[in-house]
């Protein structure tokens, strides 16, 4: 049953956004970046055109349902680790305000803050875990709790009210971030960026399989998930998915991480169509 809170995106401006998504354009940009391209999100604004990353998934293609999972997390895994520290610094280029180079934009609520307010302090904004530290145990040691692609700009205050919660749709508004809902059990983050957290999610659960020592983490379709290594609800996160395709701000991101920092890539940013096929 749709929400109240969402307004599903018309089919025909739906199958659009999917196609900008899939097929590149005549103009695509070149493969090889400029000799002294500066490492912030500006520089990367529409740089790469989808195909610059086609044989990144060469050991995908063809796969479908468990062989698909499988292959991504072999591509996926092997990636560059940060400490918990330098996350300060990544999420200011990878989140930084496209309308203004001073800010990083925030997930929840947004707003663009200046990079200048990192921190624990009320103002400031703090590393959201988007896959919650709590559901698998893995804190904020190095690999799922420091990983990027899971980690996003977030307002102190915000973050405290998410908490571990699972994602689903909500009930009351969220106090300093318009259009996100809370109940005493789940968290629904705004339309904008509903799809951003699925596909942060599903990454999390092909990236980290439990043969690295840490948990085998999976979504489901439950709430009230605790400290297990799960995370809901996916059957609506995979609404979310479908209805808050990848726009530039979230390919631009998958790019940076994947350039400078961490090496690897959220595959469900490439390829939207294959969270149905392991889903």
């Amino acid at each position: 049953m749709p929400s109240p809170h969402i307004r599903p995106a018309p089919l025909l401006a739906t199958a659009a956004a999917l196609v900008a998504i899939v097929v590149p354009t005549a103009a695509a940009a070149p493969s090889t970046a400029p000799e002294a391209v500066s490492p912030t999100a500006a520089a990367y604004t529409d740089y790469y055109a989808y195909d610059d990353y086609y044989d990144y998934y060469d050991d995908a293609y063809g796969e479908s349902g468990t062989a698909l999972k499988n292959a991504l997390h072999d591509i996926i895994d092997d990636h560059t680790k940060l400490s918990y520290s330098q996350v300060w610094n990544a999420l200011k280029t990878t989140d930084e305000d496209p309308d203004n180079s001073a800010h990083v934009r925030l997930l929840y609520s947004g707003a663009s803050r200046s990079k200048s307010l990192n921190g624990g302090d009320v103002g400031d904004w703090n590393r959201e875990h988007v896959w919650a530290k709590s559901h698998g145990g893995f804190s904020t040691s190095t690999t799922p709790g420091t990983d990027l692609h899971h980690l996003r700009p977030t307002d102190v205050q915000v973050n405290s009210i998410r908490g571990n919660k699972d994602f689903d749709w909500g009930g009351s508004p969220v106090s300093g971030a318009p259009g996100n809902y809370t109940d005493s059990n789940s968290f629904e983050p705004r339309d904008a960026v509903k799809g951003d957290v699925a596909r942060m999610i599903l990454y999390m659960a092909v990236r980290y399989e439990g043969d690295d020592g840490f948990a085998d983490l999976e979504p489901n379709n439950q709430v009230s998930n605790g400290s297990s290594p799960y995370m809901g609800r996916l059957s609506v996160l995979k609404q979310w998915h479908q209805e808050d395709p990848p726009d530039t701000f979230e390919r631009n991101r998958n790019n940076l991480i994947h350039d400078l920092y961490q090496h690897n890539r959220n595959p469900f940013i490439d390829h939207p169509e294959w969270v149905e096929s392991i889903w």
